[in-house]
């Protein structure tokens, strides 16, 4: 145990140098490119060179770790830390689907890292930022676009594609070399120290996702879907409270600042000129120094994109002084009327009064605004005008918009680790052990009776030596217990059914030897007609017939059971059995009741020891190996198919030997005699496919002929 605790310590530590490694390869290197100012990167060598030795997380956390550091030097690298990151993740696919050795394979990985990374980098560039980080790329971008007469964006997306092809082929092939002055064992060992059990090969791993093809969802795949839900509402929740803590932050920041505005307007503003304003405009005296200091006012008030003066009337609004902004649509002259808008109603009766009033959300010109009102009094106290100012919350929200988008890719990057991450942890701790697990226990369970099957598949669960120290292991220990302790109770249970096997053979032979001892024609018939079954059973397997009737316990059933075909024969006088003559027709039907006393005597025998399954076919062919295939036999008059199949295979190899066989009555007839007799009855007397492969093994058929020929 503490080996194996000391040996996960290494493993652990000799992975954390692999990271330590990494970011300073990626730090360093891009620390360089940056103080020279190169078009290049090199911030992705470290990374990939993590995922080759340590697997995907730790080249994933290389990555991420080296964007926060580069942030320092080079402001704004964070937000390409998501990009990185999928360059981790892409090569740890790559690798696991190819390889890192042969060049061609490496120059493809760099090139797809390369247009992943200028893509995506354009993107956040152009699109994020509006700008290039690299003061060289711009230099390259420039030139580009002025010599194809094309716009910035497009000449800068190809000039970066190029430069990022460039630099992950440089990456890969540098990782590659570095890679050398390594041990093969060290790689090894630092690769698969991330394995809880022992590590699988791409072949064990496809044949686990076949084997998880009929599930219906996978713990893998539902930590995914979990993780990702997970992620997604977090920087969901994330985004919005940081979006509208910021949003109405701005809102109050610039309501103030626009509420200053109009006050220090209101000031600058005197009151006894504000008639001759509107009736002179701009002729009148001190107009043109005021308009000056309110333009003064405005561009100092940040975030206020309007200011005006003007005096609310019953009918509308008439303006004083209305400060001209860039394309602006609308712009009112001293004296212009406008009529009072929409969102102004519930205010006018404080606005006729002179009122001060909160600021007011609207929606003038099509524009999303925040107005803010302040009066302008005369020395008696009454309201002459109303300094307005507008902040643009469309200005806002879009910047708002921006601003959840840049927090939304540099979240990305780390919601990316932390996926990454869990789904490590469940492949290593949970999915992989489990699946191998149950994929083990499954072949286990399927292994049927076959003893060396059984041991075949403890000894593949065993290797799995799973070690993941939690629940997992504890229930892998017990199952490795519990297929041992059945693996042997089924040796033990074979054992004895071996034993009770043969002592039920034995018995059967004693009973067919008795009746064959009362026949003074049948020598060695049980033997011989036994072997000719197994032969022709075995037969009709080879050629595919009766699929469907014929399994193994069918085969060890029949061939077991042949010599108990005459047993009804113990039945038959003596003066029947052994008469040296042509039977009567007489005593041929009483010859004819020993397949009807057999029958009972077997049935009887099952009745009594419960061996139905067993005897069934010893019962078929005692009952009916003397029906015929065209109907004309006996006892019954089955035909065909319809007839036992034990039965069928028991007439050819019954009449086979009786033919082959010197009887009281007659002489032994030729082989070739036998045959032709045999062949001629196929199709009438006898099941055609059994003669058909009784006459394919006849090699085999003369072998046991001679062997009990010579013996009678």
């Amino acid at each position: 145990m503490n080996l194996r605790s000391n040996k996960i310590k290494q493993e652990f530590h000799e992975r954390v140098m692999v990271v330590i490694i990494g970011v300073a390869i990626n730090v360093g290197m891009s620390f360089l490119v940056a103080k020279f100012g190169l078009p290049l990167y090199f911030d992705t060598i470290g990374s990939i060179w993590a995922v080759v030795l340590g697997g995907v997380f730790p080249g994933v956390l290389t990555a991420f770790v080296t964007n926060i550091i580069s942030n320092f030097y080079m402001d704004g690298t964070l937000y390409f830390a998501f990009i990185n990151v999928l360059v981790a993740i892409y090569t740890d696919y790559f690798i696991k689907k190819y390889s890192f050795q042969k060049p061609g394979e490496l120059l493809r990985l760099g090139i797809a890292a390369g247009i992943l990374c200028g893509t995506l980098g354009t993107f956040v560039s152009m699109i994020i930022l509006g700008k290039s980080l690299s003061l060289s790329m711009n230099v390259f971008t420039e030139a580009l676009s002025k010599s194809l007469q094309i716009s910035f964006t497009l000449a800068y997306f190809i000039i970066n594609i190029f430069f990022n092809i460039l630099d992950k082929i440089i990456s890969v092939f540098t990782v590659s070399f570095l890679l050398r002055f390594i041990p093969d064992e060290k790689k090894t060992a630092i690769r698969k120290g991330i394995w809880k059990q022992r590590p699988l090969t791409k072949i064990e791993l496809n044949e686990i996702k076949e084997w998880e093809k009929d599930l219906k969802k996978s713990s893998r795949i539902r930590m995914i879907s979990v993780l990702i839900s997970i992620s997604v509402i977090l920087c969901a929740i994330m985004g919005w409270i940081g979006g509208s803590l910021f949003f109405e932050n701005e809102i109050r920041e610039r309501t103030n600042n626009a509420h200053n505005a109009v006050l220090f307007a209101a000031s600058v503003i005197d009151p006894d000129r504000v008639e001759d304003y509107i009736r002179k405009g701009r002729n009148a005296e001190g107009y043109d120094e005021t308009e000056e200091l309110l333009y003064k006012i405005r561009s100092n008030a940040s975030g206020v994109e309007y200011l005006y003066v003007l005096k609310v009337e019953e009918e509308g609004c008439v303006f004083i002084f209305d400060l001209a902004t860039e394309n602006e649509a609308i712009h009112y002259e001293p004296g212009d009327f406008s009529p009072i808008e929409e969102a102004f109603y519930p205010y006018l009766p404080d606005l006729l009064q002179g009122k001060e009033i909160s600021p007011i959300e609207n929606n003038s010109f099509g524009k999303w605004l925040m107005t803010v009102y302040h009066p302008v009094k005369d020395k008696e106290g009454n309201c002459v005008c109303y300094v307005g100012a507008d902040v643009s919350l469309d200005y806002m929200a879009m910047y708002v918009r921006t601003f959840l988008l840049r927090v939304a890719i540099i979240l990305s990057g780390f919601l990316l680790v932390i996926l990454v991450y869990g789904l490590s942890v469940t492949d290593m701790y949970t999915s992989y052990p489990i699946s191998s697990l149950a994929k083990c226990v499954d072949s286990f369970s399927n292994s049927g009776y076959d003893q060396e099957t059984l041991d075949r598949n403890i000894r593949v669960l065993r290797k799995l030596d799973i070690h993941t120290g939690d629940e997992v292991e504890k229930l892998y220990t017990s199952v490795c217990e519990l297929t041992l302790n059945q693996a042997e109770q089924m040796r033990r249970l074979r054992r004895l059914s071996e034993s009770t096997a043969m002592m039920q053979d034995g018995l059967i032979i004693t009973m067919a030897d008795m009746v064959e001892n009362r026949d003074s024609d049948t020598g060695a018939h049980i033997q011989k007609t036994a072997a000719y079954v197994k032969i022709i059973v075995e037969g009709l397997v080879k050629k595919g017939y009766y699929p469907e009737k014929i399994t193994p316990k069918f085969v060890s059933d029949v061939v077991r059971s042949a010599p108990l075909h005459d047993v009804g024969k113990i039945n038959i006088p003596d003066n029947v059995l052994n008469k040296p003559g042509k039977l009567t027709p007489e005593e041929f039907e009483i010859m004819k009741t020993h397949t009807i006393h057999g029958k009972k005597i077997i049935e009887n025998a099952i009745s009594t020891v419960n061996g139905e399954n067993y005897l069934k076919e010893a019962r078929n062919m005692a009952s009916y190996h003397h029906e015929r295939w065209d109907g004309k036999g006996y006892p019954e008059g089955l035909h065909g198919e319809v007839i036992p199949l034990s039965a069928r295979i028991m007439a050819v190899a019954d009449v086979f030997d009786a033919l082959t066989s010197p009887r009281v009555y007659k002489p032994a007839f030729p082989i070739d005699e036998a045959l032709e007799i045999l062949k001629d009855g196929s199709g009438k007397q006898f099941d055609p496919k059994c003669v058909e492969v009784f006459f394919e093994a006849l090699p085999e058929v003369k072998v046991i002929l001679r062997k009990y020929n010579k013996t009678e």
